[in-house]
């Protein structure tokens, strides 16, 4: 070929020198260097068309301006450099490293996480140890054993078995299904979505269940994005049942025992009011807590759609319960069994109470040295912040007093029937009449 192509390259710049020699050649206008290149004209003379005159193409390389001896020690930022986690972990540890007039609120804008912390760990790095205890809390072997098979055989494909999907958690009140439950969850690092009763009942007609839905469809959204979860629902029999003639059945209680058939008879096509496309979703557990399910819609509770359970604690349980309630009190293993032996018939939620009985005296005295006038300014607009308890010494002797006055109010409220008074004769002028009796006048 008639033309020589001679390259000259430096450090920073790169100098090409074409001579033509009327052969026709071309320089193509997607070279290696670029399309954008920068011409020389040797001669100051322009022309359309390639000549036998020398011209120079010059292009200069950009060179990384990263410094790595700026990374000193005093560089706020030098975290990220090295940073793997999440870019919404990144923008909300920034928060307040640049002044507020550039950000928004808590709680909005770019550096509001949209994902709790929780989330952010890996499943892999959770370590739980198989047994019945977690941060010193008792959680009864028979009941993690029914919800831990339970919610583990939903999440299971098992061949032509049809799993419930509901679980009835049921039993006397104050016996701790609800907290046991939440042990239960956080054990096992599940996320679950709650509900109360009393959100399945509303002014609006077909609220409660379209609620139920939604909620359901949450809990399939985050078992999609690789997270446990469940939908979690306290009291149902309170919001759902019958609890006896008095009681208004409702169109939203139709619904929500509706509801909760269908979306037990097809878990993974669970569809909002309005849409009816095809799309399956995650299969989710659900749990339930109550008191009686026998108030239930009774086709709701079938084998085929609720696995039941019926919580009543065992002494080992109740004791093993006490034993976490007071277990930043010092209170002796033996004592807790004492305690436990001398009130059979009480509920576990008596023995949380009982203990926060104990600081009545305390209260007592700092109200005392307070004045009562200045209660409301010392507790709410006080420089020196709310008042700070010393942990009272908790002693057998105080726990059985004070579990002896709280039986007293029990029986008071059983026995002093004074709805059934007032309605069966016009008690007016016996108003003192049970102190008078009782010797307390």
């Amino acid at each position: 070929m008639a033309s020589s192509v001679s390259t000259v390259a430096t450090a920073n710049k790169v100098v090409l020198s074409l001579n033509n020699s009327g052969a026709g050649t071309s320089v193509p206008s997607t070279a290696f260097f670029g399309k954008t290149l920068k011409k020389v004209n040797t001669n100051g003379a322009s022309s359309p068309k390639v000549s036998n005159r020398s011209f120079r193409i010059t292009f200069t390389a950009q060179q990384p301006e990263i410094d790595e001896k700026k990374q000193t020690e005093q560089d706020r930022w030098k975290g990220l450099v090295s940073d793997t986690s999440d870019d919404q972990q990144d923008i909300t540890r920034g928060k307040g490293m640049v002044d507020p007039l550039f950000q928004a609120p808590v709680g909005t804008g770019t550096h509001h996480a949209v994902l709790s912390s929780y989330e952010y760990i890996s499943q892999g790095l959770r370590q739980y140890n198989l047994d019945n205890t977690l941060e010193g809390f008792y959680i009864a072997p028979a009941f993690m054993d029914k919800l831990v098979v339970h919610i583990t055989k939903n999440y299971l494909k098992l061949p032509n078995i049809k799993v419930p999907l509901i679980l009835g958690i049921w039993g006397g009140k104050g016996q701790g299904k609800s907290f046991q439950c939440e042990l239960v969850f956080r054990k096992m690092g599940i996320i679950p979505i709650m509900m109360s009763a009393g959100e399945l009942e509303s002014g609006n007609a077909g609220e409660p269940a379209k609620l139920i839905r939604q909620r359901y469809r949450e809990a399939a959204e985050i078992i999609r994005k690789g997270n446990m979860c469940v939908l979690f629902i306290n009291d149902l029999d309170a919001g759902a049942g019958r609890m006896g003639g008095t009681t208004q059945y409702t169109v939203n209680n139709q619904m929500v025992n509706a509801t909760l058939m269908n979306i037990a008879d097809n878990p993974t096509n669970v569809q909002l009011p309005g849409m009816y496309n095809k799309q399956e979703n995650a299969r989710v557990p659900i749990i339930v807590t109550g008191n009686d399910f026998s108030t239930l819609y009774a086709p709701l509770i079938r084998d085929g759609r609720m696995e039941k359970f019926y919580w009543a604690p065992t002494r080992e349980d109740r004791i093993g319960v006490c034993k976490g309630i007071f277990r930043t009190d010092s209170v002796p293993d033996e004592h807790v069994v004492r305690l436990v032996d001398a009130f059979p018939g009480q509920s576990i939620d008596f023995f949380g109470a009982l203990r926060a009985r104990v600081y009545d005296d305390e209260v007592r005295k700092w109200i005392e040295r307070t004045g009562l006038e200045q209660v409301g300014e010392r507790l709410l607009n006080s420089v020196e912040g709310p008042p700070v308890f010393e942990q009272p010494k908790m002693t057998i002797e105080k726990l059985l007093e004070y579990g002896k006055l709280l039986v007293q109010e029990q029986e008071n409220v059983k026995r002093v029937q004074l709805a059934d008074k007032y309605l069966k004769e016009a008690a007016l002028g016996d108003a003192n009449a049970d102190a008078i009796n009782t010797g307390n006048f």
